[in-house]
């Protein structure tokens, strides 16, 4: 008997050594699955559920179980779940009565990073009205773009947000768009004061036959991405779509005992999918900051015992380019839950802040597929498993990057691309995986639907990006195709910048794309532009253009004066190899201009200006 044990005994670890030497991140694989499968489970027994139950019933739930504990910190302000949920009652009867809002409305929110973000949806939730979430940083032609696309009827903003609202309100008002501002006075003419009557409103529960019509394929959100072509498009958010992303967090290790730090904007579907629904699904509580400040960031998680934090690529950037103190690993943050972090930047956060878990993710707001890195193996964005691809079947095809489509063989299928080989991402589309599309864009909707990949009559979701997995599963982000470039953690759409640039007079054709820059995450924007007959560049009047009807992250930074732009044969304008000239003066002939912020104008661009970019004595 004994001797039979000592070979059992060995036999475990003969094996145990076998898959730590073999299969050295098998125990986290196997965690991970079992966690996906309990929310999988999860997810199918709410959309099994008469009546559905959604997430805003998971948030009446935590009112009924801890109405007193904190769910948002904002600005020295704390609001308990049951205060949230009491405002949310007054602004869903303010609504009901002042514009006889019902069941399926539409109304796009304009509102800055503030707390009111999160009762006005749960006021509309409770009607069973889908919300738009609007960018706060655009203007005019995109505003108008943005709320049209979505079909509302009703917009709510800020006073902050007034002044942008009052330029486009006269097309607004010929529209009959109903305006209302979160305000209890307002001299504009066409602009209601909502404020007055939500403070006037009852704050008892609605009934649920407000919104008995709603189901798990119901739209709950408009949430907008440039994707890879053309203006913002409205990606149609159901509330499937929002129970996944808010078992993000739960699959990253968050609990309910966790304070979450908020520092993204709302209307991105990180801040509020990931972030704020993320901790109502949770039950927990949120620090939520108007924007990023890399000064405060580390007193804030202090002040507030933050313990899981939400990142961009440029957020650690900042952070750790910020001066070095020696209180910085003092702090209870333990899990860091974002995306687009340079391998260096990652290994520079960990030195400095200490043992964080960093969940690298990958995902698109309209997307079908994504992946989270468990493991925290640095630069990784996720991790392939056989489980994963069963329930959501994808794979990597290769993808001509000149002519910007998928490679086919002589049966017009796409070709796999193999281990260790970068390819486009394309996930299929299937009942358990579906793509909606955008709102009011059939024809963007198509685009990004890609039939015949691996058999005939197959439909794939295109996401536009290209990736790599190399030989241990791993998921390596690549670059992101088609016209859209990544700029301070905001996808921008060139053909956009492009219109906006061709405003200025002296401008006959422009051509934007985004260029890399030594220390930065993802590429600044760059315009390769020609002159009117007869026109000289004018600084001052395409410096006004941008800086009027762009916001700062999309404007072109450099500017790149060509007598002619060179086109494909099909007369789409090459960006390849402008792409990798890059805005160097000593390698480029052709002129070269720069924004420079402190002047409120472009110059042109000197090597010392060049030199000074790349040292990063000039801020970007």
């Amino acid at each position: 008997m004994y001797m039979w044990l000592t070979a059992v005994a060995g036999l475990a670890v003969l094996v145990v050594s076998y898959i730590r030497n073999f299969y050295p991140y098998f125990g986290e694989d196997c965690a991970y699955i079992l966690k996906s499968l309990r929310l999988g489970l999860r997810l199918i027994r709410y959309k099994r559920s008469r009546p559905f139950y959604s997430i805003l019933d998971r948030f009446l739930d935590a009112v009924r179980t801890h109405p007193t504990k904190t769910f948002i910190h904002f600005e020295g302000r704390a609001y308990s779940y049951a205060e949230v949920d009491k405002r949310s009652n007054k602004v869903a009867r303010a609504l009901q009565a002042e514009a006889r809002l019902k069941q399926g409305d539409t109304v796009a929110l304009f509102l800055p990073n503030e707390p009111s973000v999160v009762w006005v949806w749960l006021g509309l939730a409770k009607l069973g009205c889908p919300a738009a979430l609007l960018n706060f940083n655009i203007r005019s032609k995109s505003l108008l773009h943005c709320f049209s696309c979505c079909g509302a009827r009703v917009i709510i903003t800020s006073p902050e947000l007034q002044e942008s609202v009052e330029e486009v309100l006269p097309t607004l008002k010929e529209e009959g768009i109903r305006v209302y501002l979160l305000s209890d006075s307002c001299s504009a003419e066409g602009i209601s004061c909502l404020s007055n009557e939500i403070d006037k409103a009852s704050d008892e529960p609605l009934s649920k036959d407000l919104r008995s019509n709603i189901h798990v394929r119901s739209t709950a959100l408009y949430i907008y991405t440039s994707g890879t072509t053309g203006l913002p498009k409205a990606a149609v958010v159901t509330h499937e779509r929002v129970w996944a992303a808010s078992f993000v967090q739960a699959a990253c290790g968050s609990t309910a005992e966790d304070i979450f730090y908020i520092n993204l904007p709302l209307y991105h579907s990180a801040g509020f999918l990931i972030g704020m629904i993320g901790a109502i699904e949770r039950g927990m509580t949120t620090v939520l900051r108007r924007k990023f400040s890399a000064s405060q960031f580390w007193d804030d998680c202090r002040k507030y015992d933050v313990t899981v934090m939400q990142y961009i690529g440029e957020t650690l950037r900042y952070l750790c380019n910020s001066p070095k103190k020696e209180n910085e690993k003092n702090h209870k943050v333990r899990i860091a839950i974002g995306n687009g972090v340079r391998s260096d930047v990652w290994t520079e956060f960990l030195n400095r802040f200490g043992d964080i878990k960093v969940r690298e993710l990958y995902a698109a707001t309209e997307g079908n597929i994504g992946f989270i890195n468990y493991t925290s193996k640095i630069g990784a964005v996720g991790r392939v498993n056989f489980v994963h691809k069963f329930f959501f079947p994808f794979t990597l095809i290769k993808f001509d990057i000149d002519k910007e489509e998928p490679v086919r063989n002589s049966e017009g299928l796409c070709i796999e691309a193999g281990t260790g080989e970068t390819g486009l991402l394309v996930g299929k589309i299937t009942q358990r995986s579906p793509f909606i599309g955008y709102a009011g864009n059939k024809q963007q909707t198509e685009k990004k639907r890609l039939p015949d990949v691996l058999k005939k009559g197959d439909l794939y979701f295109n996401s536009g990006d290209l990736l790599r997995f190399d030989h241990e599963n791993f998921v390596y982000f690549q670059d992101r195709v088609g016209d859209t470039f990544r700029w301070k953690g905001e996808n921008v759409a060139t053909s956009e910048v492009a219109d906006i640039v061709m405003m200025a007079q002296c401008i006959l054709e422009a051509n934007v794309y985004g260029v890399k820059v030594e220390g930065h995450e993802g590429r600044i924007g760059m315009a390769a532009a020609t002159l009117r007959e007869g026109e000289n560049f004018n600084c001052t009047d395409v410096y006004n253009q941008v800086v009027n009807y762009l916001p700062a992250y999309a404007r072109p930074r450099f500017i790149r004066i060509q007598p002619c732009l060179e086109m494909t044969g099909t007369f789409k304008m090459k960006k390849v190899k402008l792409v990798e000239e890059g805005f160097n003066p000593a390698l480029i002939r052709d002129t070269l201009y720069f924004l420079d912020s402190e002047t409120k104008t472009y110059i042109p661009l000197t090597d010392e200006i060049y030199e000074a970019i790349i040292s990063m004595e000039i801020k970007l």
